[in-house]
């Protein structure tokens, strides 16, 4: 059995996050969706609110499960024993970040990163669709509703 997983914030979880979980679970046996905590960042949602969006509008892959996870990556895939992280990549920005994260999990765990692009349609990032949401812009088009009902609440005066 051939397990991934693919690593995020998922501040929220969006249409293209979805894409891509839909796609690695097309090509893997079992996905799991790791929301990671990352000290240095300030969320909208807790862990357990991500966790939550995410397990509804993955209720749907029998092949996908998701959980969340602190501290550093590797050390999360040496307690699980995952030899494979998947990475969406929107831009050659992003793949700049990216490869260094790869290099370095590659170093200490010999742990392989699968880049996948994101789809053209779908290629924003969730930063951006809180600040569209933030500033009265219809983001409905790029989150579930359960996920859009949620971002109302927490940005509601």
């Amino acid at each position: 059995m051939t397990r991934v997983v693919y690593p995020g914030s998922f501040d929220p979880v969006t249409h293209g996050h979805l894409d891509i979980i839909r796609r690695i679970g097309a090509l893997y046996d079992q996905v799991v969706v790791s929301v990671m905590v990352n000290i240095n960042k300030k969320y909208r949602f807790t862990a357990e609110e991500r966790v939550d969006m995410l397990r509804e509008v993955t209720a749907d892959l029998d092949n996908v499960r998701v959980e969340s996870s602190d501290g550093l990556l590797v050390d999360y895939c040496r307690r699980e024993k995952f030899t494979v992280v998947v990475r969406g990549l929107r831009t050659i920005r992003d793949f700049e970040g990216e490869l260094q994260m790869a290099q370095m999990n590659y170093g200490l765990a010999g742990v392989e990163t699968v880049f996948m692009m994101t789809s053209e349609q779908l290629n924003f990032s969730s930063t951006l669709v809180k600040e569209v949401m933030d500033l009265g812009g219809d983001v409905s088009h790029l989150i579930a509703p359960s996920v859009l009902n949620r971002m109302k609440a927490k940005t509601a005066p």
